[in-house]
Formats: C-alpha cells, sequence, structure tokens
C-alpha cells in the first residue's frame, strides 16, 4: 500500500514548485550579493512568503496587478523631472514592483548604526559651526572644510534653535560581496525621497494588500510622526505653522514636497511667499502676512538667502540669514549643514566617529582617500584603475568630472591622463574611493524575475524622543545589471522596502488621539501664490470648457451641412480663430482642419492641449490643496485629448470626443463645488471661471448676436446651454431679444452674464481683507459698476460696443484682483486681450 501523504505537506510541495517555477532562469550576478537566494542557490527565508504568493497569482494576474499600480501612479499625478529634458522634463514615477524584504533582526543593526552615524553626523556639524575642534587638533584637515561650497561662513557661531543642526538625516547604503552594509554616502542637506517611499509603500500596497498584512509589514507613519513632532515642538509662537520650503514646480521632486506639505500639515511655500520683518518669518497671505515659526528646507542651503549667501539665487528669502541668527525662524535642517555630505569627509570620519562618539562606528562607509593629501594623492594615482575618481565636494567637478564620479579604469587614454594631472595640481578637489560591488535584488521583467543592482537611502528624524529611523526607505533599483545606472536621473526604477516584523504591527497614524482635537472650521490663510494659482486654474479651465464647447457645436454643424456652408459654421470659425485654437493660414473649404488643429495642437495658445497643459500644471503648483479625484480628473482629460482622431470619420469622432471632454470638465467642476470647502481657495477658483466665463459669452453674443442670420442664434443658446431653458420658456423660434435676455440679464441662468457678475461681487464682498466701514477697493468699485450696468439697461441695448465694454472690465477686474491678493503686481496679460 502507498504510504499515505499529510495535506500539509502536498500544500507545501505544490507551493515549492510554483516557487521553482518563479524562480527558473533567475542567475545571480556573479561575485556579488544577492538579496533573494544564497550562494548555494536556496531562497532566503523572509523571502518565501512573497515568492509563494506570487506563484499562486500566477503571471498573468501579477502583470494585471502590476499594470493597475503603475495606471494609479500615473493617474495621480506622481512624477520626477528630468533635468535638460526637450520633452518637457516631467515623467511618470518609474516602479519596481517587487519590494525589498528585510528581516527584523538584520534591521535592528541597522538601525542602530543609522542613529549612531546620525548622532556623530550632529556632533561634526555642531563643531565645524563651533568651537572647530576637529580642525584645531588635525583631525580634519581645514581645506578639506573650507573647500566646500556647503560650508557657509555665515553660520559660523550660530547656535541652531533647538540646538541640533539636523532634524532629518539620510544615509545612502549598499551591500557588499560579503554581505555587510555600508554607507555610500551621508544625507544631511535636505534629503529626499521620504515621501517618494510612503507613495511607493501605498501603491505597493494596493497591488499586494492581502500579502503586506499577512507579513507583518512595519508601518512608515509612526517615522513621520516623530518627524513632525520634532518640527512642531520648535514652534515658539503658539500659531502652530510650519511650512515646507521648496524651490517651485521646475525641482526635480516637486511632487514630494507638495506631497509630504499635505500629509503633514504644513504650508507649502516658495521663497516669494514669504517676506522677512524685524527679524521675523511671514507669509504672504490673502488676509495679510503671517508669521511662520518653523521651516523644513527642501531647497539648497546656498540659495536660501540672496543677500548674505548666493547673490543670484531667486528661490530664496532676503534677510533669512539675520531671522536665523536672531532666533526669529527655526529652519530644519540648519543652513550650511550640507557640507557634511562632501565626499572629501568621509574618508575622515572613521576615526572622527571614534573621537566624538567614544566608539567605533557600527556602520562602516566605503573607504575614501582625499586628495588634498600626499600620500592619499599618490595612493589614488597607484590604484587609478581600481577606484572611483569623483569630486570631492559636488556632484561635478567642471573641466576635470563633468558628468560626475568614474571608474578610472573606464577612461580612455586622453581623458586619464586629464583626471591624473588634475589629481597633481588640484587634489583638494578629488577623492578616490572604493569601487563597490552592489548586491542585488529581484525585479519583475517580462513575466518573469531578474536581479538588479540596488541602493537603499534609509532616513532618520530627531524627535521629542530622541532619533526615529523610518522602517522601510527609499530603494533605487538600476535598469540594467550596470550598478552604475542606480539614479532616478539615469533611467532606475524605485521600489517599496518591507521590514518584515515577528509580532503583528499595530496600526499607526498621524491623526492626534480623539481626547486631544481641537475643533477647528478653518485651514489657516491662504498663500497669495496659491490664491493666484487657483485663479488661473479657473480660468483655464473654464476656457478649456469654452474652447470644447465651441468644437463640439462646430463638429455638430458640419455633420449635418455640406462641407463649409452655413452662416452659423463661418461665424463659429470667427470664434475659433479669433480664440487662438486654430491657426489662420487653414483654408475655411476645410473647416474640419480648424477642429482638428485646435483638438492637436499645442503650439496654438487657444487649442485644448495647451490649455489643459496649462490647467495641469497650474495645478501642480497647488497639489497640496486638491483633492487626488480633481487631479485624476485632469490627467484623464489629457491622456482623452491625446489619442488621435482618425481622418476618415473627423466629424462624428471629434464631435464625440468633446462631449466626453466636457463631461470630464463637468467631473472636475461638480469635484470643485461639492469637495472642497468654502474658504478663501474655493472662492477664487470660482473667480477665475467666473471671469473667464463671463468673457466668453461676451463674446459668443457680440459674433453670434449682433444682426443674427439663420440658426446663429440656436448656436448661442447651445454654447451657452441654455437651448433647453428657452424651449420651455418661448414656445417659438428664436428671436434676438428674449435670447440675449436669456444669455446675457437673466440673474437665475447660471450661464447667463448677470448670474457670473453677481458671482464675482458676492465672492468679493467675502474674502479675506474686506473692510465694510472703509472705502471699498477698486475691484469691489468695479464689481459693483457691472453688476449696476445689468440692470440698467435690457437686452436690446446690449450692442456690440456695450458688449466689448463689458469684457474690457472683466479683463481690468481680473487685473485689479490680481493687483490685490497676489504676489505679482504687474497688470496680468492674457490671451483675451489680444482678442479685443
Amino acid at each position: 500500500m502507498a504510504a499515505r501523504i499529510e495535506p500539509q505537506a502536498l500544500t507545501r510541495r505544490f507551493e515549492e514548485e510554483a516557487v521553482e517555477a518563479l524562480l527558473a532562469g533567475y542567475q545571480p550576478l556573479p561575485g556579488v550579493h544577492d538579496e533573494l537566494v544564497d550562494a548555494e542557490g536556496h531562497v532566503r527565508p523572509h523571502w518565501s512568503s512573497l515568492l509563494a504568493a506570487l506563484s499562486e497569482m500566477g503571471v498573468d494576474e501579477v502583470n494585471r496587478r502590476f499594470q493597475a499600480t503603475d495606471r494609479h501612479l500615473y493617474r495621480s499625478g506622481v512624477f520626477y523631472r528630468v533635468y535638460d529634458d526637450p520633452n518637457g522634463g516631467e515623467r511618470p514615477w518609474p516602479i519596481s514592483h517587487l519590494p525589498l524584504v528585510i528581516d527584523a533582526t538584520e534591521w535592528r543593526a541597522l538601525e542602530r548604526g543609522l542613529i549612531q552615524r546620525a548622532q556623530m553626523m550632529e556632533a561634526v556639524l555642531a563643531d565645524l559651526y563651533g568651537p572647530a575642534n576637529l580642525m584645531r587638533s588635525g583631525a580634519l584637515p581645514a581645506a578639506a572644510v573650507a573647500g566646500s561650497p556647503d560650508f557657509l561662513r555665515p553660520m559660523v557661531g550660530v547656535d541652531p534653535r533647538g540646538g541640533s543642526f539636523l532634524k532629518v538625516y539620510a544615509a545612502d547604503i549598499g551591500r557588499g560581496p560579503d554581505g555587510r552594509w555600508w554607507v555610500l554616502s551621508d544625507r544631511t542637506q535636505s534629503p529626499s525621497g521620504a515621501g517618494y517611499a510612503l507613495e511607493n509603500r501605498l501603491a505597493i500596497a494596493r497591488a499586494l494588500p492581502d500579502l503586506a498584512r499577512s507579513l507583518n509589514v512595519m508601518r512608515l507613519a509612526g517615522y513621520f510622526q516623530a518627524m513632525r513632532a520634532g518640527l512642531t515642538k520648535l514652534d515658539r509662537s503658539g500659531e502652530g505653522r510650519v511650512g515646507l520650503l521648496t524651490p517651485g514646480p521646475l525641482n526635480e521632486t516637486y511632487f514630494e514636497h507638495a506631497y509630504l506639505a499635505r500629509y503633514l500639515g504644513f504650508v507649502l511655500l516658495e521663497g516669494d511667499d514669504l517676506t522677512v520683518r524685524d527679524n521675523v518669518v511671514y507669509v504672504r497671505t490673502v488676509a495679510g502676512l503671517k508669521r511662520v515659526d518653523v521651516l523644513l528646507r527642501r531647497l539648497d542651503a546656498d540659495y536660501a538667502d540672496p543677500l548674505e549667501l548666493n547673490p543670484q539665487s531667486r528661490l530664496g528669502v532676503p534677510g533669512l540669514m539675520q531671522a536665523i541668527r536672531s532666533g526669529g525662524v527655526a529652519v530644519a535642517n540648519a543652513i550650511g549643514a550640507g557640507v557634511a555630505e562632501a565626499p572629501a569627509l568621509m574618508g575622515f570620519l572613521p576615526r572622527i566617529g571614534a573621537h566624538v562618539l567614544g566608539e567605533e562606528p557600527i556602520l562602516p562607509n566605503i573607504a575614501t582617500w582625499w586628495c588634498g593629501q600626499e600620500a592619499e594623492r599618490e595612493r589614488v594615482l597607484d590604484e587609478f584603475d581600481d577606484l572611483v575618481i569623483a569630486p570631492a565636494f559636488q556632484r561635478t567637478l567642471p573641466g576635470v568630472l563633468d558628468e560626475g564620479p568614474v571608474i578610472g579604469a573606464d577612461l580612455d587614454k586622453a581623458r586619464r591622463a586629464a583626471v591624473e594631472a588634475a589629481i597633481r595640481t588640484r587634489g583638494v578637489d578629488i577623492v578616490g574611493q572604493e569601487a563597490v560591488r552592489l548586491s542585488t535584488m529581484p525585479v519583475w521583467r517580462n513575466g518573469r524575475l531578474e536581479p538588479r543592482p540596488f541602493i537603499l537611502r534609509i532616513f532618520v528624524a530627531a524627535g521629542e524622543n530622541g532619533w526615529t529611523v523610518m522602517p522601510g526607505g527609499f530603494c533605487r533599483v538600476s535598469d540594467s545589471q550596470d550598478a552604475r545606472a542606480v539614479t532616478m536621473q539615469g533611467g532606475g526604477r524605485s521600489a517599496d522596502v518591507w521590514v518584515l516584523d515577528a509580532a503583528p504591527v499595530e496600526p499607526t497614524t498621524l491623526l492626534p488621539s480623539p481626547g486631544n482635537v481641537e475643533i477647528k472650521r478653518q485651514t489657516g490663510p491662504l498663500p497669495s501664490r496659491a490664491a493666484d494659482n487657483f485663479f488661473w486654474l479657473g480660468r483655464y479651465v473654464e476656457r478649456a470648457e469654452g474652447t470644447l464647447r465651441l468644437l463640439r457645436t462646430l463638429a455638430g454643424r458640419l455633420s449635418s451641412t455640406a462641407e463649409g456652408g452655413g452662416a452659423s459654421v463661418a461665424k463659429l470659425l470667427d470664434l475659433l480663430q479669433a480664440w487662438g485654437a486654430a491657426p489662420d493660414d487653414v483654408t475655411r473649404a476645410k473647416p474640419v482642419r480648424h477642429v482638428l488643429a485646435a483638438m492637436s495642437r499645442r503650439d496654438l495658445p487657444g487649442a485644448l492641449p495647451h490649455l489643459i497643459e496649462a490647467a495641469r500644471q497650474t495645478a501642480s503648483v497647488i497639489r497640496d490643496r486638491l483633492s487626488p479625484d480633481a487631479w485624476r480628473t485632469l490627467a484623464d482629460l489629457a491622456l482623452m485629448l491625446a489619442e488621435p482622431v482618425p481622418a476618415a470619420s473627423a466629424e462624428p469622432d471629434a464631435y464625440e470626443r468633446t462631449d466626453r471632454a466636457l463631461r470630464s470638465l463637468a467631473a472636475f467642476s461638480g469635484l470643485a463645488s461639492e469637495n472642497m470647502n468654502r474658504l478663501a481657495g474655493w472662492r477664487f477658483l470660482d473667480l477665475g471661471r467666473r471671469i473667464e466665463r463671463g468673457i466668453a459669452t461676451c463674446r459668443f453674443a457680440r459674433t453670434l448676436g449682433e444682426a443674427p442670420t439663420a440658426g446663429t442664434l440656436d448656436v448661442l443658446l447651445e454654447l451657452c446651454d441654455s437651448q433647453i431653458t428657452y424651449r420651455s420658456r418661448y414656445v417659438m423660434v428664436e428671436s434676438r431679444a428674449p435670447v440675449l435676455d436669456l444669455v446675457l440679464l437673466d440673474p437665475v441662468n447660471p450661464r447667463s452674464l448677470a448670474f457670473q457678475i453677481d458671482a464675482l461681487v458676492h465672492h468679493l464682498d467675502v474674502l479675506p481683507g474686506h473692510l465694510g466701514d472703509e472705502p471699498p477697493p477698486p475691484e469691489e468699485r468695479l464689481a459693483a459698476r457691472l453688476a449696476a450696468s445689468m440692470k440698467a439697461f435690457d437686452a436690446t441695448e446690449f450692442d456690440d460696443e456695450r458688449l466689448h465694454e463689458v469684457e474690457t472690465q472683466l479683463m481690468e477686474l481680473s487685473n485689479d484682483i490680481a493687483e490685490r491678493y497676489f504676489i505679482h503686481r504687474q497688470p496680468v496679460d492674457t490671451p483675451w486681450d489680444l482678442m479685443a
């Protein structure tokens, strides 16, 4: 009789066979440590559950889930910017779908080593900007510090508020062939990647939700909780206002800045948002100046203050250094902290660590030789082929290492001679470093696993109770087997990091405990720059809607009219060209070409691609204040319009496409109407929309209502979405007076000109800074005159001249609003001004 096989054993055997099938063809790179399998080819224990789950899903299901993750990231607007990219530089976030898995025992050792290294870096910075004992004793050459452009003399002798230079520290680490972790570089300037690490976690948790819970993956929220607590503790004003200082939307990691500001509850600020008065930093808001007591800096320190640091900076805040010295503001990390990132210091850190901490470093860093010393310089020249030759202080060394670090053996004869000469003549600017063979982790490629080199960045935050290490990190994975390509700018990818705990992980949240919640109905004053962008987002969205209505109406008329025929078609073409949505050189004999141009050309200021991209760019600046659904609506609209229009069915396809796009914009309007609190941000968004809609209505009425011909009044009703209302009131064909009354003067028609002006008057009356006992400002007086004109005339008196006057006044009102509430004081020029 055959031996009986237990069900559990049978299940294990099936799982093992499925894992073996998944590992088929997986070949670890020779001479490097592999995270997935050991030297005998066995799967490491902490990876087995993940592989078993993937095997159970099957290749098709895994591919489906990972593709859904990519779509989620794109539709959520997760991106990074590639500098010097001729295509605009903004690229979807490239995620490597498999997480890096680290077991609890190994993680505890890493945690201890990183906390120790953060303490060492803090001690080094305190000494460099304080007593300078390291340089006085000879433990650290003065040239290795003073040669760095990140050593900022205005900070010498300054005691940062809170007593520490570092609030956030990060280390890039890699594992060598022997299995040991090594510090590859330190990040003390303004470490980036924590926000992307959080987004990676959310994205992969959507793809593998049950697995993330069952494996006891440690949560990241505790790290951000400690980080936020450490920063808010620095607030002395009692207002609790913490700002995240960003270089702006052109920075490569701007998405992360906006994402973190929203997640942590901080105010996203640019340098132009801030001003210094009496050594105190204030943010310009629509309600006046409001104090900011703490700044989380994501701006390189040299650009922080054009008065005392880089005078060419347009990103910083004049007077910020004096405010720091006087204690008027806390900046994290401290200005000048970036000096500790210099590779020149890395060769001295092991000895310095033992000196300042009284113990040997737990985590070693890669061997580094600064060529500013004779013995080290000669060693680098002797071992040139085996070393990485790198700039000593910055990412590049112009004229020598223009593209950054290089491996000596990879240089041709001419470049080798040039670099060797530079080492001899300007060795202070160059280091030699050990070439590390990075370990590999599995990635999912074409339905199978492949090994790829990676670098792991782990973050440490100074909180109220000491240092807290993020139980995870920002893992960058090479797209090739070349370990030198592990950068996001160079085409690498990013992976989530799962640290497995032995016990179930308790939920962690950044929300306050129920007993300590202070009731609030305001989110704080709106920065002027944010108000500016809300206003223009409203204008761009409404302008896109007007263009879509024009195109849908034109496409509908072309489908039912002989090509090029009909007075209404001719007037619509006039509008489209005046709108800037179609080129003047397109023949009137082929009006469908106008439609195609307006739907596809990016070089026309009134065409849909240009308007939707302008809306997305404007929305990206206020990402921290927009709902994810609103952002996804704009992203979906851009994707829809990017689809090619078949030439054979241009008219019907264009009609269907514009109709779908209008529904998408209606969804955006609905989200703004139903989901946004009726605070200043919503009011400026609606102000922009009302001004734009009013201008468009005037333009439509001037073109189609003056001396109307057959069908033009019906077109006017269609463009103003008022056909149903007109038909329900008047059982008659279109007549000029009732049509103009409905689209211009009817106060209950949400598409009428009068309705837009009444809404403008109401918004201006309740905006912050409105003082009822003082004479009204210019924008309120102008809005009141417009409202009065709507009541003083009947529809037949609105001829071309009067409608043109109302258009002009609406554009003046836009300028007056900008002058009063926004940062930029010059008049705002718009394409509408060219259409008058």
